[in-house]
């Protein structure tokens, strides 16, 4: 090991070779030392063009606080050297040891103007003059003179060497900079506690993550896509390709350019609810109220006060006047969920409004005319209920002017990987997590599953998954289904472990009957097994191919073709993504 030659002057009469004897250079490991601290030598330069590119990137804040934390941790270990000198050297000769090394490395020459310390009192103050300073020089030759000090690594340096080695934090503010245009550098240092405007400085030495900020930054940008929409006016979670979905949004998007009264039927958790905003988003009432409400979680003898509103004094307990829903949606859109739920007393008042367009409210005796757009929906059969005498015959017809069926998720198979990406993308971004996506077994799953709960199922279970799935890795199958075991495999398909049962007569007959029914096409079987096999073979063509008996060549070919396919068929006006696949 050799040393390496190091040309400096003499400050103050102070002999310095003691201090470059700890510096080395090894020309058989390829490493420069100092003490015992690895050491670089890097081009001013391309630390110059490192320096302007975090400007460029994070900003002049940021990336001021992130150099200024990289000094700050370079003279606290610098301040490891000085503190072992100080058992042989005063408080003030071995506190030198810090502005010497910064002169020694390159940075800047110092040169002390006044200097009083005292370590067992904590008492501190410093002034120093810097010259040739390699950071006000660059930054003044890429963005020009500075209205600010701009010796940010400098400085942190300074902080860090002297709160370390004085045991107290210790805050330097350059008072003349060579990038604000002056001849020199001036710092003066005291403890923090004697600044006024200390607390304007913290921000530049406390680490904040970038990474954390995007994530908020995305939370918020999901928020306002799911509240405002798509270009279209579509809710983010109106997602489909599928003939069954597409046919139901098409009768949706017709009935949007009129005032007809709508009546949605499907399941529960079909997503009925979302149907009625995008039908009142996408016409003339959008810029009015939008008011929803449940008809099955009323108690009955509550639900003419909700619709229609109620006079004070009108029954026991009524003590103020209150406007109904219609009112509240006077000018825009009353959604009745569960209407089949309604009472025979509720029906004919609600015939009465639809017809004359007034309302009349409980315990009054003025009308009140009201101009709203009706949309109604409900999980079962009202004609059943007619022929049972639950439910009025002429409000039936009323309100069965326009059908719109909502097909269940399992009668669109196709849809559920678009659908789990969607809630997948949105939670993963109001939960703060950073995931990779489903593992093939939890992709099996999701298109083997029934869904019972629809839509609203498919968003809970994955939700749960963002929830569970540690951040960084996939979600995976008993992070979505709870008490996952050998029964719950079988009637998802697969084995005890997960993997697919070929035996179990579900996969297959799912799969057959989701072709043969029309809900899914030859060509997306064919597209999920590619996928899950290039998965399986983390990327080996070669090994995917094998695995499903066919040559390279005839995989990439058959990759290509399904994938100028999917392109070609991104044109629909729905929320659509490639079937299919999934993240």
């Amino acid at each position: 090991m050799t040393k390496l030659r190091v040309v400096t002057q003499a400050q103050g009469g102070i002999d310095r070779n003691d201090l470059r004897s700890q510096v080395h250079f090894c020309a058989q490991t390829g490493q420069i030392w100092l003490h015992e601290h690895r050491m670089l030598l890097i081009h001013a330069q391309a630390q110059a063009l490192l320096r302007k590119e975090l400007i460029d990137t994070l900003g002049m804040a940021r990336a001021q606080g992130l150099l200024t934390r990289m000094g700050y941790e370079s003279g606290v270990r610098d301040a490891e050297l000085a503190r072992s000198r100080a058992q042989s050297l005063s408080d003030v000769e071995a506190f030198l040891t810090g502005p010497r090394l910064h002169t020694l490395e390159g940075i800047v020459k110092v040169t002390q103007i006044r200097l009083e310390l005292d370590r067992v009192a904590g008492t501190f103050y410093g002034e120093f003059l810097w010259e040739n300073s390699w950071e006000g020089q660059w930054h003044r030759h890429y963005f020009g003179i500075h209205h600010e000090p701009v010796c940010w690594t400098q400085i942190g340096y300074a902080c860090g060497y002297t709160s370390a080695f004085m045991g107290r934090a210790v805050l330097y503010k350059e008072v003349e900079c060579a990038g604000m245009g002056n001849e020199h550098c001036r710092i003066i240092g005291k403890p923090v506690e004697e600044w006024e405007d200390a607390s304007a400085y913290a921000h530049f030495f406390n680490r904040e993550s970038i990474a954390e900020q995007l994530i908020d930054l995305q939370t918020q940008v999901v928020q306002l896509r799911t509240s405002i929409g798509d270009k279209e006016g579509l809710p983010a979670d109106m997602v489909g390709n599928s003939p069954a979905f597409r046919a139901a949004y098409e009768l949706l998007r017709q009935a949007a350019g009129n005032q007809i009264t709508v009546l949605l039927l499907g399941e529960t958790g079909v997503g009925k609810e979302v149907f009625a905003r995008t039908l009142h988003e996408r016409g003339a009432r959008s810029q009015a109220s939008f008011v929803a409400i449940n008809c099955a979680a009323i108690p009955p003898d509550l639900v003419e006060s909700e619709l229609f509103g109620v006079e004070k004094g009108a029954y026991t307990g009524a003590l103020a006047s209150r406007a109904g829903r219609f009112e509240r949606a006077d000018g825009g859109t009353l959604f009745l969920d569960e209407v089949g739920d309604l009472p025979l007393a509720a029906q004919a008042k609600l015939l009465r409004v639809l017809q004359e367009g007034e309302i009349e409210r409980l315990g009054g005796q003025t009308l009140r005319k009201v101009n709203v757009r009706l949309v109604a929906a409900t999980n079962v059969d009202l004609r059943l209920l007619v022929k049972e005498g639950k439910f009025r015959s002429d409000l039936y017809y009323r309100l069965n002017a326009y059908q719109i069926n909502i097909p269940p998720l399992r009668e669109r198979k196709e849809d559920i990987s678009p659908l789990a990406r969607r809630f997948l993308e949105k939670y993963s971004a109001i939960h703060g997590k950073r995931l990779k996506g489903f593992t093939d077994k939890a992709k099996r799953a999701l298109l083997t599953y029934a869904w019972p709960g629809n839509i609203r199922e498919l968003q809970n279970m994955v939700e749960r998954g963002v929830i569970l799935a540690p951040g960084g890795t996939r979600i995976e199958v008993h992070h979505m289904f709870s008490g996952f075991d050998e029964r719950g495999a079988l009637e998802l398909g697969l084995d005890a472990h997960g993997d697919i049962n070929p035996r179990s007569p579900a996969a297959g007959q799912a799969l057959c009957e989701a072709v043969l029914g029309g809900a899914m096409t030859l060509n997306q079987v064919e597209a999920m097994l590619l996928e899950m096999a290039v998965d399986k073979a983390q990327g080996n063509l070669s090994s995917a191919a094998r695995m499903l008996g066919v040559t390279r060549p005839q995989l990439a070919y058959r990759l290509r073709r399904l994938q100028d396919e999917g392109n070609a068929a991104q044109e629909p006006s729905v929320n659509a993504t490639r079937p299919g696949a999934l993240t």
